[in-house]
């Protein structure tokens, strides 16, 4: 059966633009798919939203067991204005939506022989380095003033689309080149500012943020500790999935439809012309414009016939490098921890670790691994008294051949003793009351993760910007990518920028103005 977009229901709501006739069908209910979803139906296109799962957000949705709410991913906002300006494109403002509350200190870094707690705050900062390292706050001013230098000349760059080499030899690229640090890593550019090596880690885990290591991760990234210190990081109440539900709801606002537990099996193709999406019931929907937001090697792999694709077809896929997958407990406890929002423990060699999870992919007997301790701010996500814990560790992608369904139980046990020993929490197994846990098995299987890279493509140079999947998709006609397997990666800021970067692609398409200068 073939559905008709002219037959769909005609918007309700006021949207304070001049509905058109052209249908988008959005593949994905994650973050950048209902981010594009609302500024593409503020501009007054028919907007339809197809989701697998029960409710939206993705990775961005709550996990919901016995009373506790767990977010699947993504455990703070960084770059609040980012989302702010999704909202104020479509004429709204996120704190009608949303309550946010600022983090300080952001977390606690956690090492072998020292502790210390982060701050946006400079003074606080300046404070814990001297207490924890013998050369202090020496170098922090000058890596304050000159990432931020190099954050304003790329931050430009960030915004843009990179549909044509025209595009990628734009003056802004031009001028920022100097900043992009080609020969550094995160961890060497560094050490233009501090000379001890944990005092350098203070600054370069965030690499984990986009699955890398800091010894590989492109230096210009170094701007991402700058933004946490300069804009701070949020939780927001009820957790980061109502975010999602907050997005979801301006479509619904707006006149655009979002079908939850409708997977879609593949792309309606003529030819390498997209003119739909095929749902798994069979039921077809045609659409003007289709955009992805599933991960994106998965839906290349799976929804796009063979003999179509030649630059991603399906047998090169998994020579393109990729980000670390992770493995995730979610635990909810009877009891609450003296323990604060975000904690990041290192490993006691954390080079060895950060190598066998990247380089070797093998686990190590001391990993590093980071606790979220929402409860202690947000008293929605558990019952009183209780508390939602949520625990990470990073561990290789599935490239590694490990055995993760025979390997869990295991591994379980081994996290929970690193709880134990490395966070004092001595008596956390009898306080288990539910529990759930993803691994890079089920990132794959279960939650259509290509190899379980739980970040998508990795951040090399030859993975980025004009070389990144492209938000207009060069290999098929009427198709944009939303996510963080195309420009400009991953991360949720970076996911919105990807979904307001292909909505502004569709609207000049179609000679409507950018709604923020509209």
């Amino acid at each position: 059966m073939v559905s008709d977009p002219t037959n769909l229901t005609e918007p309700q709501a006021n949207t304070g633009k001049k509905t058109n006739h052209k249908h988008i069908v959005i593949i994905g209910a994650g973050p950048g798919g209902l981010c594009a979803g609302m500024l593409l139906a503020r501009q007054g296109f028919r907007v339809t939203v197809y989701e697998k799962n029960a409710v939206v957000g993705g990775r961005n949705r709550p996990i919901t067991e016995n009373g506790f709410t767990f977010d699947t991913g993504p455990t703070f906002l960084l770059m609040k204005f980012v989302l702010d300006e999704m909202f104020q494109r479509c004429g709204r403002r996120s704190e009608d939506y949303l309550e946010f509350a600022q983090l300080d200190p952001m977390y606690r870094l956690v090492f072998d022989d020292r502790e210390l707690f982060v701050s946006s705050d400079p003074e606080k900062m300046r404070a814990e380095l001297r207490k924890a390292f013998p050369e202090g706050d020496a170098g922090f001013g000058r890596f304050l003033s000159q990432e931020e230098r190099r954050y304003l000349a790329l931050y430009p760059c960030i915004e843009k689309s990179y549909s044509s080499l025209l595009d990628f030899l734009s003056w802004d690229l031009l001028k920022a080149l100097p900043q992009l640090a080609i020969h550094h890593s995160v961890f060497s550019n560094l050490g233009k500012y501090f000379k001890d090596n944990k005092m350098r880690l203070t600054f370069s885990f965030q690499s984990k943020y986009l699955g890398m290591s800091p010894w590989k991760c492109p230096a210009l990234f170094t701007m991402l500790p700058l933004i946490e210190h300069k804009y701070g990081i949020y939780h927001v109440m009820g957790g980061l999935n109502k975010i999602s539900a907050a997005m979801a709801q301006v479509i619904e606002e707006q006149g655009g439809h979002i079908h939850t537990s409708s997977a879609v099996a593949s792309l309606v193709l003529e030819g390498r012309k997209v003119k739909g999406v095929r749902l798994a019931s069979g039921e077809e929907i045609l659409a003007d414009e289709v955009v992805i937001n599933a991960d994106f090697a998965h839906a290349m792999s799976k929804l796009v016939p063979d003999g179509i694709l030649k630059k991603y077809r399906r047998e090169k896929l998994p020579g393109k490098e990729y980000s670390c997958s992770t493995f995730m407990i979610y635990l909810g406890l009877d009891k609450c921890y003296d323990l604060p929002h975000h904690n990041i423990v290192f490993a006691r060699d954390y080079q060895t670790n950060t190598d066998n999870t990247f380089v070797h992919k093998a686990l190590s007997e001391d990993f590093s691994f980071y606790v979220q301790n929402p409860s202690v701010t947000d008293r929605q996500l558990a019952p009183s008294g209780k508390s939602a814990l949520y625990v990470l560790v990073p561990v290789p992608n599935n490239l590694s051949g490990l055995a993760w369904d025979e390997l869990q139980p295991q591994f379980r046990d081994r996290v929970l003793t690193a709880l134990e020993q490395r966070l004092g929490m001595a008596d956390i197994r009898s306080h288990i009351e539910c529990e759930k846990i993803i691994h890079p098995s089920t990132w794959e299987a279960s939650e259509n993760v290509f190899l379980g890279a739980t970040f998508s493509l990795s951040h090399k140079f030859s993975q980025m910007l004009y070389w990144r999947p492209r938000n207009r998709f060069e290999e098929l006609d009427n198709c944009y990518l939303v996510g963080g397997g195309t420009h400009p990666g991953s991360g949720l800021p970076t996911i919105y920028a990807s979904a307001k970067i292909s909505s502004t692609l569709i609207c000049q398409k179609y000679g409507l103005p950018d709604p923020a200068l509209a």
